[in-house]
C-alpha cells in the first residue's frame, strides 16, 4: 500500500468512523449503517505488514479508550500484535490489554503464552511491560503463573525489571494473600538489591506486604541509609517512614535524659496563672528527686547506626520535593535529640511558600511540633503573619502556630497583628481569632488584663458573630478572676438585650447565674426579662433561664421565688423533654417538700459549688502519638493501614544484627568509587561490550559506572606491568640470596632436615620467579573486577564457616594414616600441620601431585623468613599458612548420595601452570557401594577463567577415601567456578569459589623495597581502616597468625615493634599487595592496604578487618 493510499485510508477512517463515534443522536441512520464495519479499518490496519499503520490504530484505539468508548471487540486483532517487533506498538497494546484484561478474562487469558514469551524478551523494557501486563490481570487461575514470573523477573539482569517485579508484589499479595510467605522471600531477595532504581519499590513492597517482619530491615539497614540520597524521591519517602519506624524499634531514646524535665515543663505552658506558683514549687522538688535518678542513669551514648541515619538524610532537608523534606522532618522529630531537631524549622518554612495545598499539610505539623518544640520555630515568627489572599484553613492553622509560639517576649507583636485579623471580612477567620486572643491570655499572665479589656471592647462591635465569640471567650476567662470582674459581669448583662446568638446569651446567662453574688442587684432583672422571653428562647438558652432561676432562688428567694415558679412551670410544658426533666428535677432539688429526699439539703452545695477554670487548650496538643506527616494526623483518627509508631525500647536491642555488611567496607567502596570516576579515562572501556550482560545479570548489586571506570585502569597498568617483570624478577633474586645467607647463618642450629628443605624452598622461588616470566598478559581484568565486587558477599559468607567445622573436619583427616616418607620429615611439626594438606602425596592416579620436598619447603621457607624477621624465636606453628589450611565443603554426603567431597586451597604452586590457584579435593565414599569413573564436565567458566582437571578416578571402594588436585585460574576474581561432579551413575551440580586471601602467593621484599612500593601505591590505590583488636589478638604473634591466614602473604621485616607487614602478589596478574597494620595503645589499631587492584584491595579489608577483630 502506498502512502498515499494510507493516507487516503486514515482519511477515510476518520470520517466514517470518526463521525458516528461523535454522534450524540442514537437514531440517526449513519450510526446503524456503519456500526455493522464500526472498526473495520482498525482492523485492517492492524492487519496490514506496516508498522507505521499498526501504531496509527493504536494510537486511534487508545485515544477512544481514553474518551470512554468500548473497543473490546478489537481484542482479537490487537493480541495478534502482541509479537509485534516494533517497541512503540507493543507497549500501547500492552496498555490496551491492562485496561480489557479484567473484564474480558477469557480473552485475556488466551494470551497469556504471549506474555510469558515477552518475560523472557531481550530488550527490558518489553520484559517490565509484559510482567506488569500479568500483574494487571485479577484473574486467580494465573496466580501461580504470575508468582513464577515474580520470582524470575526478581532475579533479572536489569534493574528496571527487578523493579517492576517489586511493584508486581502489593498486586499479587492482594489478589491472594495466601502467596504472602512467598512473597516475602522474593522481597527478602529485592531488599538485598544493591541498585537506586529498586530500593523505593522493595520498601513500598515490604510495607504493603509484611511490614511486621522488620528482621528483614537489619541486614540491608545500612545500605539504605547510604543509597538515600540516591534514590527516587517517593521511594526515598516510603523508606524514610519505614526507616523512622524501625529506628523507634532499635536504638534508645536520645532525649531519655531529659524526659522528666520536659514532663514538669510541659504542665505549666497550660497551666492558670495562679497554678504557676505551686507548679514551679513542685518543679523544684522534682529536680531534686531526679538528680539522683539520673546519676543512676548511664549516661547516653548514640548508636553509630542510629548517627548514620540521622547524617544521611540531613542533605534531604533541601529536596524540592515537599513530600521528601516532610518526611525528613518527622524524622528528626522522633528521632533527634533535642539539640539538633532545629534543623528542620528553615526547611518547613521553605515549604509554606509553596501551594496552599501543601501549606496546609506542612503547618498541621508544624503546630503540632510547635506545642513541644516551641524554640525552633521562633525565629520564623513573621512567616506565620496571616496574608489576606490564605485561604480560610490556612489562616486558622497560621493562627494556631502563631498563638502556640506565644510567650511573654512576643505576646504584643502577636497581639498588634490579632487586633489587624479582627477586622476582616473572613468570620469564620474572626471568630478563630478571638479564640486564639483567649488562649494568649489564658497562657500568659501578663496580658490577661489587657487581652480581657480588648475583648469587652468588641462586645460593642457591629457584628453579632463577633460578640458572640467575644462573650463565649471572656465567659471562659473571668471563671479564673471573677471577683476583680466584677465590672465585666454588668457589661455583659446589658447585653442581653441586643445579643441574639444563642451560645453567647447562654455564655452570659451563666456568668451572671454563677456570681450572682458579686452581681445582686442586677441578676434578679435579668431573670425577670429572661421569663418574658422564655418561650421564644432556643434550647440551650432555655436550659440556662432554669439554672440561673435555681441559683437566685437558692441565694435570693426572697426577691426571686415566684420568677423562678414561674419558670419552672413554663418549662413543665415545654415542647422538648431535655427541659421539662430538667425542671421536674430543680423543682424538687430546690423547693423542700415533704416527699422530696435528702438530695434536697445539699441543693447549694449542687449548684453553687466552685467550678475549676476551662483550660483553653490547642487542638493540636495530642496529636504526636500520630507519626507526623501521616494520614492519620492530618485526620487526627486512625486511617486503614495505618502503622503505628512503636515506642522507644527500655534497653538498647542488640546492635550486631546489622553487622552483616561491615560499614567500614561500604565506606571503603563508596569513597574508591567516587575517586575512580575522577580519572581521565575513555567514558566505555573497551571491554564493557562483552562482559555488559554478564556484569550485571552477575551484580544485581551495584550500578556498573564505578567498574566500568575501574576496567579503564587496569587495561593502562596491566601492559607496563608485564614490560617490569622481568627487571623486577632478577633483583629479587639477587636480594633473595643475600638474605638467604643471612638466614643460614642464624639457623646454624637448627636439625639438618630444616637446612635441607630451606635450600629446596630457594630453588622453588626460583621455579616460581620464571614462571612469572613466562606469564602472558591478561586481557579480560577488567571484566573479573566487575565481577568480582559483586560476588565478595558470597566469599564473605563462605569465609565465615565456623571454626569448630573446620577442627572437625581436620581430626577426620588426622585419623587416616599419611605415607611413611612424610611422617619421616614432619615428626616435629606433627600437631600442627593438618594432615589434609599431606593427603595429596599419597599414592594416586594424579600426576599432578605436588612433590614432598616442594610442600614442605614452602611452608618451612614461610616459617623461616618469619624467624629470620622477628626478634623473639616463634616456634614455626605460629606463621606458618598451612597450620590454619580451611577446609570447604563442594558436595554433602546426603546430597551426593553418599558421597562427600571437600575442597581447601593448599597454597602450594601449581606446577602445570602458575597462574593458576591449586585446589586440593578430598573424596570420601560413605556408600555401602563402590563409586567409579569419577570426573569433571560442564565447566561453566567466567570469561577469562581456565581450569585444569583433575585425572579421572576410575575406582573409589566404599569407606574409602582418595585426594586430588585440580588447577583453577580465577583471573583474580571471586567469581565461582561452576562444573559437574560426575560419577559412573549420577552428576552433581558443584561450585567452587575462592575468599580473596587465596588468590595471592606469599613474596619476600626488604624493608626499604615495601618502602618504595608502598610510596608508589597512594592515592585510590591505597585503604585505610580503623579497627580495634580482639582480646586474643593484642600481641605480635596473633596478628601474623590471623593476617597469614586469612591471605596467602608472607611477612616483611619490620624496624619497629608495632608495625607488622605483609607483601604478595596476585597469581594471574602479579599485581602487589601490601599490607600493615599499625598497633597502638588499648587493642587500637590502623590496617593499611596498597593495592594495585582497588577491587581486590578493598575486599582484602573486609577479610582482614574480621579476622583481626573476632
Amino acid at each position: 500500500m502506498s502512502a498515499n493510499s494510507a493516507f487516503n485510508d486514515e482519511k477515510g477512517g476518520s470520517s466514517s468512523v470518526g463521525e458516528p463515534e461523535y454522534g450524540h443522536d442514537p437514531a440517526s441512520g449513519g450510526i446503524f449503517s456503519s456500526d455493522y464495519k464500526r472498526h473495520d479499518d482498525l482492523k485492517e490496519m492492524l492487519d496490514s505488514n506496516k508498522d507505521s499503520l499498526k501504531l496509527e490504530a493504536m494510537k486511534r484505539i487508545v485515544a477512544m479508550i481514553a474518551r470512554g468508548k468500548n473497543t473490546s471487540d478489537l481484542f482479537p486483532a490487537v493480541v495478534k500484535n502482541v509479537a509485534c517487533k516494533n517497541i512503540e506498538v507493543k507497549k500501547l497494546v500492552y496498555v490496551y490489554l491492562v485496561r480489557y484484561a479484567e473484564e474480558q478474562q477469557d480473552l485475556a487469558l488466551l494470551s497469556i503464552s504471549t506474555f510469558q514469551r515477552g518475560l523472557k524478551d531481550p530488550n527490558q523494557l518489553i520484559r517490565a511491560s509484559a510482567l506488569r501486563v500479568l500483574s494487571s490481570i485479577r484473574v486467580t487461575i494465573i496466580v501461580p503463573i504470575m508468582m513464577l514470573a515474580i520470582k524470575e523477573a526478581a532475579s533479572d539482569m536489569s534493574p528496571y525489571v527487578r523493579k517492576t517485579a517489586a511493584h508486581a508484589i502489593p498486586k499479587l499479595y492482594s489478589l491472594d494473600p495466601e502467596q504472602k510467605d512467598q512473597l516475602i522471600e522474593v522481597i527478602e531477595k529485592l531488599l538485598a538489591d544493591k541498585t537506586t532504581l529498586v530500593a523505593g519499590s522493595v520498601v513500598m513492597a515490604f510495607e504493603e506486604v509484611c511490614p511486621e517482619r522488620i528482621d528483614l530491615i537489619h541486614k540491608n539497614y545500612r545500605k539504605l541509609c547510604n543509597l538515600l540520597i540516591d534514590v527516587e524521591e517517593w521511594g526515598q519517602v516510603v523508606i524514610i517512614n519505614m526507616l523512622t519506624r524501625y529506628a523507634r524499634t532499635q536504638f534508645l531514646n536520645p532525649n531519655m535524659n531529659e524526659s522528666l524535665l520536659e514532663e514538669g515543663s510541659d504542665k505549666t505552658f497550660y497551666g492558670s496563672d495562679e497554678d504557676e506558683e505551686e507548679e514551679e514549687e513542685e518543679e523544684e522538688k522534682d529536680k531534686k528527686a531526679e538528680v539522683p535518678a539520673m546519676a543512676k542513669r548511664k549516661p547516653y551514648v548514640m548508636d553509630p547506626d542510629h548517627r548514620l541515619l540521622l547524617r544521611n538524610t540531613k542533605p534531604l532537608l533541601q529536596s524540592r520535593n515537599a513530600a521528601v523534606v516532610m518526611a525528613v522532618a518527622q524524622l528528626y522529630f522522633h528521632l533527634a535529640p533535642k539539640a539538633e531537631v532545629g534543623v528542620i524549622a528553615k526547611a518547613l518554612v521553605r515549604l509554606l511558600r509553596s501551594h496552599s495545598e501543601v501549606q496546609y499539610v506542612v503547618l498541621q505539623n508544624v503546630a503540632t511540633m510547635s506545642i513541644k518544640r516551641r524554640g525552633m520555630f521562633e525565629p520564623y515568627l513573621k512567616s506565620f503573619y496571616i496574608r489576606s489572599t490564605d485561604p480560610t484553613q490556612i489562616k486558622v492553622l497560621k493562627l494556631e502556630v502563631l498563638t502556640n509560639l506565644a510567650n511573654e517576649t512576643n505576646i504584643s507583636t502577636i497581639l498588634r497583628e490579632f487586633q489587624t485579623y479582627i477586622k476582616s471580612m473572613d468570620k469564620d477567620f474572626v471568630a478563630a481569632t478571638i479564640q486564639a486572643i483567649g488562649r494568649c491570655a489564658t497562657n500568659i499572665g501578663e496580658v490577661r488584663d489587657t487581652c480581657l479589656n480588648g475583648l469587652v471592647q468588641l462586645l460593642s462591635n457591629r457584628d453579632e458573630l463577633v460578640v458572640a465569640e467575644s462573650v463565649v471567650v471572656i465567659k471562659k476567662l473571668l471563671q479564673m478572676q471573677p471577683e476583680k470582674h466584677s465590672d465585666i459581669i454588668k457589661h455583659m448583662a446589658k447585653l442581653t438585650d441586643n445579643i441574639q446568638v444563642p451560645m453567647a446569651r447562654a455564655s452570659i446567662l451563666w456568668l451572671i447565674g454563677e456570681y450572682c453574688e458579686h452581681v445582686p442587684k442586677i441578676a434578679p432583672d435579668v431573670l425577670r426579662k429572661m421569663a418574658k422571653s422564655f418561650t421564644n428562647e432556643e434550647d440551650i438558652v432555655k436550659l440556662q433561664i432554669i439554672n440561673l432561676a435555681a441559683k437566685l432562688y437558692l441565694t435570693n428567694s426572697k426577691q426571686t421565688k415566684l420568677l423562678t415558679q414561674y419558670v419552672l412551670n413554663l418549662a413543665k410544658y415545654d415542647q422538648n423533654y431535655d427541659i421539662r426533666d430538667r425542671a421536674r428535677f430543680i423543682r424538687q432539688l430546690i423547693v423542700p417538700t415533704e416527699k422530696s429526699g435528702a438530695l434536697s439539703k445539699y441543693a447549694k452545695k449542687l449548684f453553687l459549688a466552685l467550678k475549676p477554670a476551662p483550660v483553653l487548650e490547642s487542638p493540636f496538643k495530642d496529636r504526636d502519638h500520630f507519626q507526623l506527616g501521616s494520614l492519620s494526623h492530618l485526620l487526627n483518627a486512625k486511617a486503614g493501614g495505618y502503622q503505628e509508631l512503636p515506642d522507644w525500647p527500655e534497653a538498647a536491642p542488640d546492635p550486631s544484627v546489622r553487622n552483616v555488611e561491615v560499614p567500614e567496607w561500604t565506606k571503603c567502596s563508596s569513597r574508591e568509587k567516587r575517586k575512580e570516576k575522577k580519572v581521565e579515562k575513555p567514558f566505555y572501556s573497551d571491554s564493557e561490550g562483552e562482559s555488559g550482560p554478564t556484569e550485571s545479570a552477575d551484580s544485581e548489586s551495584d550500578s556498573a559506572s564505578s567498574s566500568e571506570s575501574g576496567s579503564g585502569i587496569e587495561e593502562s597498568g596491566s601492559g607496563s606491568e608485564s614490560e617490569e617483570s622481568e627487571e623486577g624478577s632478577e633483583s629479587e633474586q639477587e636480594e633473595e640470596k643475600e638474605k638467604d645467607k643471612k638466614k643460614k647463618k642464624k639457623e646454624l642450629k637448627k636439625p639438618v632436615q630444616e637446612s635441607e628443605s630451606e635450600q629446596s624452598s630457594e630453588e622453588e622461588r626460583k621455579h616460581e620467579r620464571k614462571s612469572k616470566q613466562r606469564k602472558s598478559e591478561s586481557e579480560s581484568e577488567s571484566d573479573e573486577e566487575e565481577e568480582s565486587e559483586s560476588e565478595s558477599s558470597q566469599s564473605e559468607s563462605e569465609d565465615s564457616e565456623s571454626e569448630a567445622e573446620v577442627k572437625k573436619k581436620k581430626k577426620a583427616a588426622e585419623s587416616k594414616p599419611s605415607s611413611k616418607p612424610v611422617k619421616k620429615d614432619i615428626k616435629k611439626d606433627k600437631k600442627e600441620m593438618s594432615l589434609l594438606d599431606l593427603d595429596d602425596f599419597e599414592p594416586s592416579p594424579s600426576p599432578q601431585a605436588t612433590p614432598v620436598n616442594a610442600f614442605l619447603s614452602n611452608s618451612l621457607a614461610t616459617d623461616l623468613e618469619g624467624l629470620s624477621l622477628s626478634d623473639a624465636v616463634l616456634s614455626p606453628a605460629t606463621i606458618s599458612p598451612s597450620s590454619a589450611l580451611k577446609s570447604y565443603e563442594m558436595l554433602h554426603r546426603i546430597t551426593g548420595e553418599g558421597l562427600s567431597v571437600e575442597y581447601c586451597f593448599s597454597r602450594q604452586p601449581f606446577s602445570p601452570d602458575a597462574n593458576m590457584v591449586a585446589v586440593q579435593m578430598q573424596f570420601t565414599n560413605n556408600a555401602t557401594s563402590d563409586t567409579k569413573n569419577l570426573h569433571m564436565e560442564d565447566v561453566k567458566l567466567q570469561s577469562g577463567m581456565r581450569v585444569k582437571e583433575f585425572p579421572e578416578i576410575e575406582l573409589l571402594p566404599a569407606g574409602e577415601m582418595v585426594t586430588a588436585v585440580m588447577g583453577i585460574d580465577f583471573c583474580d576474581s571471586t567469581q565461582a567456578a561452576n562444573f559437574q561432579l560426575c560419577t559412573h551413575t549420577r552428576k552433581f551440580f558443584v561450585s567452587i569459589q575462592p575468599p580473596v586471601g587465596e588468590l595471592m602467593r606469599p613474596i619476600f621484599l626488604t624493608e626499604n623495597e615495601f618502602k618504595k612500593e608502598q610510596g608508589q601505591l597512594m592515592g585510590m590505590n591505597e585503604i585505610t581502616e580503623k579497627l580495634t583488636l580482639d582480646v586474643k589478638c593484642r600481641n605480635e604473634h596473633s596478628i601474623v597468625q590471623r593476617v597469614t591466614t586469612a591471605a596467602n602473604l608472607s611477612r616483611v621485616p619490620c624496624g619497629s615493634d608495632k608495625e607488622c607487614r605483609f607483601a604478595g602478589r596476585t597469581v594471574t596478574s602479579s599485581s602487589l599487595v601490601l599490607v600493615t597494620v599499625a598497633t597502638k595503645e588499648e587493642g587500637a589499631a590502623k590496617l593499611t592496604i596498597n593495592c594495585e587492584k582497588m577491587v581486590i584491595g578493598t575486599m582484602l579489608v573486609k577479610d582482614i578487618l574480621l579476622a583481626l577483630s573476632q
